[in-house]
């Protein structure tokens, strides 16, 4: 190879190398590449396209969300979204930032410190934190007003400083206000425009129109969950190779997380669950440091974001390669649950209506091994106090502002994650004792019905015992290529 480009450097002059060796643009291109504090299509054209401000999401996708926004706006309101406020684990230790999903879906900025402004007359204003040298020493650059303009396409945008002198004119001239409770900061809360706002009872929060606006998933977001999802699954699989020869909750966590990061993602979209034996029983349990006990179960409720769009999925096991006879019992009621549940999935249809059919489903399923004793809600939310499912986006639990009852349509995701857990000192045949098991997958509703995501990751009992037994041992090529062909 260089002996191929040094012949071609010998015979073209540099400037015509830098352009017709394509490959190697973002090397040599005689263009200069401004940082912005995030990725944009110059400095990551491995990441971004032309004409996208963040991956997958181009700048006339998100003019359209802000048009919309304004559409479901009152006449004279106005809207204010503040950025995610940087979090310390230690005085001088910020954890890792994340943005606030309702003003990364409206502005495309990754980045804290700013507050947009949105309103029928002036449209998208940012103000943007300022650029200073001693920060950009130790944290790099930041987005400033220019790239407000430029790369998230703003209608104005001006300095954080100018606040106090531009917005209460903005806010003065506004019958209600509308903005993110959850980032709400004092930068504009103080104002005394904002506090006589407050006084008439006319701020109200944002995410009633923001979630209603994220709810249904554009072409461009679904493709981004899609990949999230087959990140995730790819992931899980690898674990679930790993869990025979290496059975530690913490191994598995690294694991997982360590294979969705190879494949792209951004970070988990929260802290993997690996519950092994009683452990699986804590649905929520998160301190990963036990080792899991031959014959005993794992359950991992894992996911991870992609350029903004999380997964979530739960697969349950035995590390040991085979399910006990309990264990067999148990799961398969919740896998035949997960099937039926799945099949509910269609237009028209509601979470509340799917939960209530899991619910009665379990109940009776519950009953007629001996698990429950009496049919009631009390006994029975002892076992399953979870609903069956939540939507997903940008959030893990997204749009929570949407109701459960909200007839769904063509473009939302949702989960489907019938479980029971049973603790060590429950009142059931001691066979049962202990053990917890979620089938998690992540739903597409369509026109026509459904779309499994995470249906590449085997759940069926035939299918885990043959992974674990005949896969997890030297996974040389000839192996991945079989496990490929067993599960696609």
């Amino acid at each position: 190879m260089q002996c191929v480009l040094r012949k071609i450097t010998n015979s073209i002059s540099r400037t015509q190398f830098c352009t017709k060796v394509v490959g190697f643009r973002s090397y040599c291109s005689n263009k200069v590449v401004v940082d912005i504090g995030q990725p944009t299509p110059d400095s990551h054209p491995q990441l971004l396209k032309d004409g996208e401000i963040t991956p997958g999401i181009t700048s006339y996708e998100y003019i359209e969300r802000r048009k919309r926004l304004l559409d479901l706006l009152p006449e004279k309101s106005l809207a204010i979204i503040a950025a995610a406020p940087v979090k310390m684990m230690t005085d001088v230790v910020p954890y890792t930032f994340r943005q606030d999903a309702d003003y990364l879906y409206i502005t495309g900025c990754q980045q804290p410190g700013g507050v947009a402004v949105l309103g029928h007359d002036i449209g998208l204003c940012m103000f943007m934190p300022e650029v200073k040298p001693y920060d950009v020493t130790w944290q790099g650059q930041i987005a400033g007003v220019e790239a407000a303009l430029d790369t998230f396409k703003a209608d104005k945008a001006y300095s954080m400083r100018k606040l106090h002198e531009i917005l209460p004119d903005m806010l003065r001239g506004s019958s209600k206000l509308f903005h993110n409770i959850q980032t709400a900061t004092s930068t504009y809360t103080e104002l005394e425009a904002f506090q006589k706002l407050v006084s008439r009872n006319n701020v109200r929060d944002l995410s009633i129109y923001t979630h209603q606006l994220r709810w249904i998933k554009s072409p461009a977001e679904l493709k981004l969950m899609k990949e999230s999802a087959s990140v995730a699954c790819q992931a899980l699989l690898l674990t679930m190779l790993h869990s025979k020869t290496y059975p530690f909750e913490g191994m598995l966590a690294a694991k997982v997380e360590y294979e969705c990061r190879m494949r792209g993602a951004q970070r988990m979209g929260f802290n993997p669950v690996v519950g092994g034996g009683p452990n699986a029983s804590v649905i929520h349990y998160s301190r990963n440091d036990q080792k899991i006990k031959h014959g005993d179960l794992v359950l991992m409720d894992v996911g991870c974001e992609l350029h903004g769009y999380a997964s979530d999925l739960t697969r349950t096991w035995p590390p040991c390669g085979s399910f006990s006879s309990a264990q067999e019992e148990l799961y398969e009621l919740l896998l035949e649950t997960n099937k039926r549940c799945v099949e509910l999935c269609k237009p028209g249809a509601s979470i509340r209506e799917i939960h209530n059919y899991s619910v009665d489903m379990l109940q009776k399923g519950f009953k007629e091994i001996g698990l429950l004793k009496d049919g009631g809600s009390s006994s029975y939310h002892k076992l399953n106090p979870t609903s069956i499912g939540h939507y997903l986006g940008m959030d893990i639990h997204d749009c929570s502002m949407v109701s459960c009852d909200v007839p769904l349509k063509p473009g939302v995701v949702i989960t489907i994650e019938p479980g029971v857990y049973v603790p060590s000192s429950y009142n059931c045949p001691e066979r049962y004792r202990g053990i917890g098991i979620r089938i998690e997958d992540e739903v597409l509703i369509t026109e026509t019905g459904y779309e499994v995501l995470t249906a590449s990751i085997p759940k069926e009992i035939k299918q885990i015992e043959s992974l674990l037994n005949n896969f997890c041992n030297g996974m040389g090529v000839d192996n991945q290529n079989n496990l490929r062909a067993t599960f696609s």
